[in-house]
C-alpha cells in the first residue's frame, strides 16, 4: 500500500517539516501543499483540495491527512471528508486554533471580540497576503470597513525569532490595532498531526 499521504496549506510548509522530522516520520509520508494565498480565498480550498486527490489518490485507497482545520470554508471541507473516509483533517476551526489548542484559543477569543491574529507566516508574509491580498495597496479606504471592529492584533508565535515579533508588530501598527505576543511554539500542532495520523491507521 503507498504511504500516507499529506495534502497541507503552503503556510504550513516550515512547521510541518519541523513536526514531521522530529517525530521521524519524513520518510513515512508524501506531503504535497497548496498554494498558501487560499487563506483569502477559502471557497477554493475543497475544489483544489479535490482536484490534487483525483491526481494522487484517484480510487480512495490512501490514508490521507488534510493539513486544514475548516478554515473558512464552512463546513464544506467536512462535507468532503464524509464522503471520503479514508480522510482526516486537523482539529478546529483554523491554523490558530490548532497552533494554541482550542482552551487557550478560546480563552484569548472570549477575552476579547475583536481580535486579528497572525502565524509566524501571515507575520512574515502579511504584505503580500493580508495587505496586498485584501487589496489595501490600491485602496487604503477599505482598511475601517475591514478592521474598523478589530481591536487588538495577537501574534501566535511558533518560533521567537526577533524579526517574526518585530514584523507582527508593524503589521499591528499599521492596521492600528493594539500588539500582543504569544509564543505558543509547536506542541500543540505536533500533537494534532500525530494524533490525526494515528487516527487514520485505526480507521
Amino acid at each position: 500500500m503507498s504511504r500516507p499521504l499529506v495534502i497541507a496549506c503552503g503556510a504550513l510548509v516550515a512547521e510541518l517539516r519541523a513536526v514531521l522530522s522530529a517525530n521521524h516520520l519524513d520518510d513515512q509520508v508524501e506531503v504535497r501543499y497548496l498554494p498558501a494565498n487560499l487563506h483569502n480565498r477559502p471557497e477554493r480550498i475543497v475544489p483544489e483540495l479535490s482536484a490534487m486527490l483525483a491526481e494522487l489518490d484517484p480510487i480512495g485507497e490512501r490514508q490521507v491527512l488534510v493539513g486544514y482545520a475548516d478554515c473558512g470554508t464552512g463546513g464544506a471541507l467536512d462535507r468532503l471528508l464524509a464522503d471520503h473516509p479514508n480522510l482526516q483533517r486537523l482539529p478546529g476551526n483554523h491554523c490558530y486554533e490548532f497552533f494554541a489548542g482550542t482552551p487557550a484559543f478560546d480563552a484569548l477569543a472570549e477575552g476579547e471580540v475583536g481580535t486579528f491574529y497572525l502565524t509566524d507566516f501571515l507575520a512574515k508574509h502579511f504584505e503580500a497576503l493580508i495587505w496586498q491580498g485584501l487589496g489595501l495597496d490600491r485602496h487604503p479606504e477599505l482598511l475601517a470597513m475591514y478592521f474598523g471592529n478589530y481591536t487588538r492584533l495577537v501574534l501566535l508565535s511558533q518560533t521567537t525569532e526577533a524579526h517574526v515579533v518585530a514584523a507582527g508588530q508593524a503589521a499591528a501598527q499599521r492596521l492600528g490595532l493594539r500588539f500582543e505576543h504569544h509564543h505558543v511554539g509547536l506542541a500543540q500542532f505536533a500533537q494534532a498531526v500525530t494524533v490525526t495520523l494515528n487516527r487514520g491507521k485505526q480507521n
